[in-house]
């Protein structure tokens, strides 16, 4: 598969994954915007200010400066930056912030459309560049991200599901490829050990961290 062909489908998974995260957050009551979620210091109104935040920024939006005071869940850089967008939102609406996410992404969308990026080891616009990612990282991590953070409302606010999207299958194949990494090189299992991870009716097997493809299943082999 050529760069420009996988690029693609990372931006059309991504932007399903947008209108999975709108409709949910369209759905859900005044009430629930307030719920804490699973992730530290976030209510379900943080993990969408956050989302947008980003979107913003891919999207042509400006620089954002915030204090974000003393938060005591916001540890290392990564994690002060990505309170920027919860900060500068605290006072916004919920329909504001999902008209932001939408808007955003719908222009980044066009013009990614109009001007399709063909090579993945080009440097990532803007500061995902600045750190380093590529392309192919950059479009690839955006679904995972923003399917990661739609179960994280669905946890908080009790709606479960979500699980047979396009997002879904997107991140259930990235993170399984670390499966045989994890297993094998963190766990250090004894040798002839074998792990099975099953998602969705997909088996997957790890043996001593070796993995290579075959048929419907993945076959590890130790060394």
């Amino acid at each position: 598969m050529s760069d420009a062909d996988r690029l693609a489908g990372y931006i059309e998974t991504w932007w399903q994954a947008i209108g999975d995260f709108t409709a949910l957050l369209d759905s859900l009551p005044d009430d629930a915007w307030a719920l804490p979620t699973d992730l530290p210091g976030w209510d379900v109104k943080a993990v969408a200010a956050h989302t947008a935040h980003l979107e913003s920024i891919l999207g042509g939006g400006p620089d954002e400066q915030a204090d974000i005071g003393e938060a005591p869940h916001v540890t290392g850089p990564m994690g002060q930056f990505t309170e920027i967008g919860v900060v500068t939102r605290r006072d916004r609406t919920p329909a504001s912030i999902i008209e932001e996410i939408r808007e955003r992404t719908t222009r980044r969308h066009d013009e990614l459309l109009a001007e399709p990026p063909t090579d993945g080891n080009a440097p990532a616009p803007g500061l995902f560049g600045l750190v380093g990612w590529n392309q192919q990282t950059l479009f690839r991590n955006r679904p995972l991200d923003v399917w990661m953070h739609e179960q994280d409302v669905r946890r908080a606010v009790g709606m479960p599901g979500g699980l047979d999207t396009a997002g879904a299958q997107h991140t259930a194949d990235y993170l399984s490829e670390a499966f045989g990494f994890v297993v094998g090189k963190k766990v250090k299992p004894p040798v002839g050990t074998t792990a099975v991870l099953a998602v969705d009716g997909t088996r997957v097997v790890a043996v001593d961290g070796q993995l290579r493809r075959r048929a419907d299943r993945w076959v590890g082999h130790g060394p």
